[in-house]
């Protein structure tokens, strides 16, 4: 029987390449910061590419990647790590694991139905929606006084307008429109 092996030469060296880019796109994404809470993450891109070529356990890795240079930046250690440090770390690393990992998982499942464009599309929007959607939620469980100093009569307005809103079109509508040109590409 012969069996294909998950991890093979190519795959090694896209997602060695792919960490590479992605750690690299996050200091820049660290530090390069145009208002207050709001920063350029790229970073989407390359997870959601690495699920889409090679499926959710790279996806979630390069997730993972992602998330442990997120609490190495500047504004996370002085915004949230001073709240709560296990908040914090399981904020960073989950939101962006989880979206790789959901990114690979449903190009699997239309990989199988021979639907890969349509897979792609779903995965990069999925991405950010997933890296938002669990970072608001641990943001209300975990940072509930961060947000009320931003606008305490209006808590959820401190978070998606102050905190989500622009970071979050941002992030769609580039690894939506950047992530599945980029897998024809690498094809």
């Amino acid at each position: 029987m012969n069996k294909r092996r998950f991890f093979n030469t190519r795959m090694i060296a896209t997602t060695g390449v792919l960490t590479a880019i992605e750690i690299v796109l996050q200091v820049i994404g660290n530090y390069v910061v145009p208002g207050g809470f709001t920063s350029l993450n790229f970073s989407l891109i390359i997870i959601t590419l690495g699920a889409m070529l090679y499926g959710p356990v790279v996806g979630g890795f390069l997730g993972f990647v992602s998330g442990t240079m997120t609490i190495l930046a500047p504004s996370t250690l002085s915004y949230f790590y001073s709240v709560s440090p296990f908040g914090t770390i399981l904020t960073c690393l989950l939101k962006t694991t989880l979206a790789g990992v959901v990114a690979g998982l449903i190009m699997m499942l239309f990989k199988k139905y021979n639907k890969r464009t349509t897979g792609s599309i779903i995965a990069s929007i999925l991405v950010p929606i997933v890296n938002t959607g669990i970072f608001a939620i641990f943001c209300l469980v975990f940072f509930m006084g961060r947000l009320s100093e931003i606008n305490p009569n209006n808590i959820a307005s401190a978070l998606f307008l102050g905190m989500i809103g622009v970071n979050f079109i941002f992030e769609i509508l580039t690894t939506a429109i950047v992530s599945p040109s980029l897998l024809r590409i690498m094809d």
